[in-house]
């Protein structure tokens, strides 16, 4: 039943109930100005009928003499006190609805430039602590208790398919999102629906299939990875060579070498890698065109829109040494 009377409030929305306190405010003024001049009482002691009337207390010290004064308060009593009791009311609902969402962890104050990460599956829990460290503010939507989550972590409890949900996680004032999840439905139903609501911000998401991350390219999102075609292929080539694996976690791992992808300049279209400015302590590792990957870096030349995966020297911070190879 409180739920119930919370969400019949809640329609009242919080420009509806500006305007109803500033209609009582100005029927309290009117009804004290007019109760003060039929009465021929202080202007004040009009003021003090006024509020006691509408907010029903009726004390009965002060009571209208004649007619008109008695006009007057059934004026008063049948405007303003239906109308203070639906602003108060709509007042403390949007008090007690703050107050429930942010318990149940169904709202956020607003925040800008942070990973939002949509679904929950075993793999979060070990990719979280590396994205902690590179990411200030994570904000995870998920079935899980909010309070589940370690410090640095804001979490959102609800179906991240869901547009209402998604919007508490203000996806158009995001950095990166990351969509994971044990069901690829589920995956997908969320990234779409993301993409839908922040177009453009990247979006990254990782499938348990090819098939699924082959339909997400095809709808339009280009990064996707599906979980058993990146274990497998790692698997595969640590049989074939034993130091793979342990090569490509240390390549990104590394705290002296950060991978970065850097636009190729509109003056380099049609020059092959080796005639770029390209400075030592860069290393380009891909040419990545039209979301196709080109390793065979030394037999291809630049064309208009292509971007470099670059290897590039850190900062004791961790940033790379120079944010452009020119």
């Amino acid at each position: 039943m409180p739920l119930f009377v919370l969400g019949f409030w809640h329609r009242l929305s919080k420009h509806q109930i500006l305007w109803l306190t500033a209609l009582i405010g100005v029927i309290l003024i009117l009804s004290a100005a007019l109760f003060a001049w039929t009465q021929h009482v202080s202007w004040f002691l009009g003021l003090y009928w006024a509020v006691t009337t509408v907010t029903t207390v009726g004390y009965g010290d002060v009571t209208p003499h004649n007619t008109i004064g008695r006009v007057i308060a059934m004026g008063t009593m049948l405007t303003a006190i239906p109308l203070a009791g639906v602003a108060f009311g709509g007042w403390t609902a949007a008090l007690v609805s703050i107050h429930l969402r942010r318990m149940w962890g169904l709202a956020m104050s607003k925040t800008h430039d942070h990973l939002v990460i949509l679904g929950d599956s075993p793999l979060l829990n070990h990719v979280l602590p590396d994205l902690l460290a590179q990411h200030e503010h994570i904000v995870v939507v998920s079935p899980r208790d909010p309070a589940s989550w370690p410090a640095g972590v804001t979490g959102l409890s609800g179906d991240p398919t869901q547009p209402h949900t998604l919007a508490q996680a203000h996806l158009p004032h995001a950095r990166q999102i990351l969509v994971l999840g044990d069901q690829d439905g589920t995956v997908l139903m969320s990234a779409i629906e993301a993409h839908r609501l922040a177009p453009s911000v990247p979006l990254f998401a990782v499938t348990q299939s090819r098939q699924a991350a082959q339909t997400l390219k095809d709808l339009g999102l280009p990064h996707s990875v599906a979980s058993q075609d990146l274990l497998g292929h790692m698997l595969a080539k640590s049989l074939e060579t034993p130091h793979a694996a342990d090569f490509f976690i240390s390549l990104l791992t590394d705290a002296h070498r950060v991978l970065q992808e850097i636009p190729a300049e509109a003056a380099w279209a049609g020059r092959p890698l080796d005639r770029l400015p390209i400075p030592d302590h860069a290393t380009v590792l891909a040419i990545i065109r039209a979301s196709r990957i080109l390793t065979a870096v030394d037999r291809e030349t630049i064309h208009p829109g292509d971007r470099l995966l670059c290897l590039l020297e850190a900062l004791a911070d961790g940033q790379p040494a120079t944010q452009h190879p020119s």
